[in-house]
């Protein structure tokens, strides 16, 4: 077995997909944040002349490899401590490196929502994982940063204030506005082509506990139907990326021993408003999402929506993403006085998917790279890897904050 872990590394991190959308924003962010310094990081890809032009006149090393050569992959990641991938649909482009990184003790960070190829990957590797000493961390951008670090904050308030875990915590989005890209739907698209030639993969994405590697708690399958929340005072309309956040802050709760509480609950949605004009409007949106992914789920339809929506490698425009924000509120049920609940704001400057999520991964990767973990080689969520870490880089460097309110 390989374990690099402890040996010099020319780079800290590498930036795979540097030439891809979201890859641009995260080499953009990484040039106005880290250009400084003692975070030596380099760009890489398949195309040696898009990387020279994404580089500019900057002082960044570029390197090549093949998404798809076991070779080359194993010589990048041997190069580096973190490889910081933006290259999806993951399913398709990403096994091959997650097997290089676990094999040569390299930490590694991405953005993927594939609950499925997360499953794999997790049942394939995380014993030479944790031989190895390698930190794989999925999900480390608007999925689901956003999601997993507000749940891991209230519950540590929750503890520090009254000596107990939330018996439940609601996450429930406000506002927020951005652009859909080309990736992001790639992704939907190939997901829905696998499950459609193996039914176990719906199997899994269907299963709220589909990360977990033992407990399994009290929720149950995703409510895709909108309702009234009491506790917030509103109709309430299914969150599109609940099906990815849930089962990683639930996978959080068992990484961190069940710190949560065996019986914890979670769930997402989103915010509509209060009275008829707030159920009419709850309602279309969860008939809509109802369509959207049964369009998604047949053949014919799927390739229609292939044509007309954005292709790979195109997103929102500079504008979309500069003007684009998103807010969450979050409440931790105390298990037996209401008096006691806790609630919070999550708060990003930037589109979602994709201002926010760049700088999100790009602060796991030099977490990863520069902080001092408590954890060692394996799987990991972005709460379980790097929580208390993350809560400290995110608001003071990526405009993402999480606030207590009354």
């Amino acid at each position: 077995m390989t374990n690099m872990t402890n040996t010099t590394k020319e780079y800290d991190i590498i930036v795979w997909g540097s030439t891809g959308f979201t890859g641009k924003l995260v080499v953009d962010y990484m040039m106005s944040n880290y250009a400084q310094g003692n975070l030596k990081w380099a760009i890489a890809g398949r195309n040696k002349d898009k990387l020279e032009s994404i580089r500019g006149d900057q002082d960044i090393d570029v390197l090549q490899a093949d998404a798809h050569d076991a070779g080359s992959l194993n010589e990048l990641v041997q190069k580096t401590r973190v490889i910081l991938t933006t290259v999806g649909p993951y399913a398709r482009y990403g096994s091959e490196l997650v097997a290089a990184c676990v094999e040569y003790g390299t930490h590694y960070c991405d953005l993927t929502g594939e609950v499925h190829w997360m499953k794999e990957m997790i049942q394939r590797h995380q014993d030479q994982a944790k031989q190895s000493g390698a930190r794989i961390v999925h999900t480390c951008g608007f999925d689901s940063i956003p999601s997993d670090l507000g749940v891991y904050f209230l519950q540590k308030h929750m503890q520090q204030l009254y000596g107990v875990p939330a018996q439940q915590i609601k996450f429930r989005t406000r506002a927020f506005k951005g652009g859909f890209s080309g990736g992001t739907v790639d992704s939907m698209m190939a997901m829905m082509e696998a499950a459609k030639s193996d039914s176990s993969i719906m199997t899994t994405i269907e299963d709220p506990y589909a990360l977990n590697n033992h407990h399994r708690g009290l929720d149950g399958r995703d409510n895709n139907q909108h309702f009234y929340d009491e506790d917030f005072k509103s109709w309430v309309a299914p969150f599109v990326m609940a099906a990815i956040n849930t089962r990683v802050v639930r996978r959080s709760n068992e990484l961190l021993g069940e710190a949560y509480g065996h019986d914890f609950r979670y769930d997402e949605g989103t915010l509509v408003k209060d009275g008829i004009p707030g159920m009419l409007g709850a309602a279309a949106i969860a008939m809509g999402t109802g369509a959207m992914n049964t369009l998604a789920a047949l053949t014919p339809t799927r390739k229609l929506l292939q044509q007309v929506m954005p292709k790979p490698g195109h997103g929102p425009s500079e504008e979309t993403i500069e003007n684009g924000f998103f807010e969450i509120e979050l409440i931790a049920k105390h298990p037996n006085d209401a008096s006691k609940d806790l609630r919070a704001i999550v708060k990003g400057d930037k589109d979602p998917g994709y201002g926010s999520t760049s700088k999100m991964i790009s602060e796991s990767a030099v977490c990863l790279a520069q902080d001092d973990l408590s954890v060692g080689g394996g799987f990991w969520t972005p709460a379980s890897a790097m929580g208390d870490q993350l809560l400290e880089r995110l608001p003071a460097n990526a405009g993402v904050t999480f606030t207590l309110i009354d």
